[in-house]
């Protein structure tokens, strides 16, 4: 997917309680001019739940992995019909900003999104 000059993409990160992996998405992303993020978890007891809201305003749904993109379509399966979720597998086994986390971060959605 190429972002087109002139739009801006709405991206959110999911992953199960937003503390560690999803917050770093939206943190690494969120200064980029051609983006608005935001970050959330499919837990209950997440930080910041993902929402029906949150589905209906992303363009790209960044998911930390697979079960979490199973999650969102047992919840929200009318609502992602037509939505892109892409499983970035990125296993649970990093603190908030972790150097190594972060640049998993760059490279797989700056890639995807083509754009550094």
């Amino acid at each position: 997917m190429l972002i087109m000059d002139d739009e801006v993409t709405n991206i959110i990160f999911i992953c199960s309680r937003n503390q560690w992996r999803s917050p770093t998405g939206e943190q690494v992303w969120k200064k980029h001019p051609k983006l608005n993020v935001r970050s959330a978890g499919t837990s209950p007891k997440a930080k910041r739940t993902v929402s029906a809201k949150d589905v209906q305003w992303a363009d790209v749904i960044f998911v930390m992995e697979e079960k979490h993109k199973s999650r969102l379509k047992a919840q929200f399966t009318r609502l992602l019909t037509h939505k892109n979720i892409q499983v970035l597998d990125i296993p649970d086994e990093y603190q908030y900003m972790d150097n190594e986390l972060v640049e998993i971060m760059e490279q797989t959605v700056g890639s995807y999104l083509g754009i550094t």
